[in-house]
């Protein structure tokens, strides 16, 4: 397994809802992570991932999707903009009670992306340019750039936020020519509303954030999402697929956590405050509470391979 993790820096561009980022990125990688775990496993088995691939993970999260493809022999390097998420994967991919041959392996850098562009790192920092964070582990080649990616994935789902397909498309833009030749690049998107559950739930981020209506509102999935930013980043489909990724939480307060913890209902958090948007997401979240308290959304992602040229 050799693990590599890179913070991406975005630039600041106003003020955003105060919330305890640490405690957000603790909430996503205990609760929400997990649900797209049907998609990464519907991938892997379809592109077979395994002990010959080199793979980008962009928007990492905290790790769990890089440690599937690791425990299937991949050699894994993950990007993210949350430190605190990153943190988090940190411990899942180089936990610090390895023994002392392999912690000889890892190494945690801090450097430009230039600085990243030699041995076994990658490239960071993407399109935000920065410092950038970075933890490493195992072998590369030595005194120069690192083997191309043979597989990179965007498993953060797009279409249901506007501007959201722009910012993926930025991504491709400098991950793309860190790939090889044909390599296999993943995107991912939500179902159509009437397929998806959560959709009912987002609408009231839309609501509540009406006065700041624009980019990172949500919308409702169009069908050609994924092929439009694949044709912008210049690249040619090859497949897609469906899956069935259901949300399930123990309680109405771990769903309103863990659906809080994407991100999504940031705009409405600014637009009112955190009280009134966890009052509404609870409300919304009734028509799936179970007589045993759990909450349980059938949801359908899809995603489409493309390759590059």
């Amino acid at each position: 397994m050799t693990p590599t993790l890179v913070r991406q820096h975005l630039p600041r561009t106003g003020h955003g809802p105060r919330v305890d980022r640490r405690a957000r990125a603790r909430d996503w990688s205990e609760i929400q992570e997990r649900m797209l775990v049907p998609l990464y496993e519907a991938v892997y088995r379809r592109l077979d991932v395994g002990s010959g691939t080199r793979l980008l993970g962009l928007g990492c999260g905290s790790g769990l999707a890089l440690l599937m493809a690791a425990s299937r022999g991949a050699a894994v390097t993950g990007v993210d903009t949350s430190s605190d998420r990153l943190t988090l994967a940190r411990e899942r991919l180089l936990p610090a009670g390895r023994d002392a041959h392999a912690r000889a392996d890892a190494r945690i850098v801090d450097g430009s992306p230039g600085d990243m562009a030699h041995g076994d790192m990658a490239h960071g920092d993407m399109a935000h340019g920065g410092t950038a964070d970075t933890a490493t582990s195992g072998t590369g080649t030595a005194g120069g750039r690192s083997p191309a990616y043979t597989v990179v994935t965007a498993f953060e789902p797009i279409g249901c936020l506007a501007g959201d397909a722009d910012g993926l498309s930025e991504q491709l833009t400098e991950a793309v020519p860190l790939a090889g030749r044909g390599a296999a690049v993943v995107l991912a998107g939500w179902g159509p509303p009437e397929r998806c559950a959560t959709a009912s739930v987002l609408r009231v981020a839309t609501m509540l954030a009406e006065p700041l209506r624009g980019t990172g509102t949500w919308r409702p999935a169009h069908r050609d999402d994924l092929e439009d930013v694949a044709r912008r980043a210049g690249l040619r489909p090859d497949g897609s697929g469906r899956v069935a990724c259901p949300f399930g939480y123990a309680d109405v307060d771990s769903a309103v956590r863990g659906l809080l913890s994407t991100g999504l209902f940031d705009p409405a958090i600014s637009a009112t405050d955190r009280i009134q948007v966890d009052k509404e997401i609870a409300e919304a979240l009734h028509p799936y509470e179970r007589q045993d308290g759990t909450v349980w959304m059938p949801n359908v992602f899809r995603y489409l391979i493309a390759r590059t040229l």
